[in-house]
């Protein structure tokens, strides 16, 4: 089961010393932080890193006790951003270490969701004297097959028509 908001906030939070005995994060501090995670999340969303987060239509469509649905391996890149990103708030410097393995975290993210991307041949390429297809639904054409479209599903990937 994936993290709510709330407990990457809360993680955030943790990350930066802000949440715990002796300073109380309000009501405010938390609706701000949920909105730099969803700005942080539709921006990642726009570069092609997709996991499934769900983007509010606007600022005030996020709730903090929605689930996140992000993947378990990319809970630590999400919150380690979003505290680097948080401290300006509070007029703090992130730490190094914050800095380095936010850094590390998003790396192994990009690293996971990048797929490369497929080529296929358009119909009028000749197959090529080697590359003979051998009746393949009755088609024996010395061409590629006409290309088709897969269907988008999310963070498997394309459907593939057969």
């Amino acid at each position: 089961m994936s993290w709510t908001k709330q407990e990457l906030v809360a993680e955030a939070y943790n990350e930066l010393a802000l949440q715990g005995y002796v300073f109380n994060v309000g009501p405010e501090e938390q609706n701000t932080a949920l909105r730099r995670l969803d700005a942080m999340l539709a921006m990642w969303d726009g570069r092609g890193i997709r996991l499934g987060y769900p983007s509010p239509n606007s600022a005030e469509g996020s709730s903090l006790n929605d689930s996140s649905n992000l993947p378990d391996w990319a809970n630590e890149a999400v919150f380690l951003n979003l505290a680097v990103r948080l401290c300006g708030n509070f007029g703090k410097q992130p730490p190094m270490q914050t800095m380095t393995t936010a850094r590390d975290a998003l790396n192994v993210v990009m690293q996971r969701m990048a797929m490369p991307t497929e080529i296929q041949m358009p119909s009028t390429m000749p197959i090529g004297a080697g590359n003979r297809r051998w009746g393949i639904n009755g088609d024996r054409s010395p061409f590629f097959p006409v290309p088709q479209e897969g269907l988008l599903a999310g963070p498997d990937g394309p459907i593939e028509f057969n």
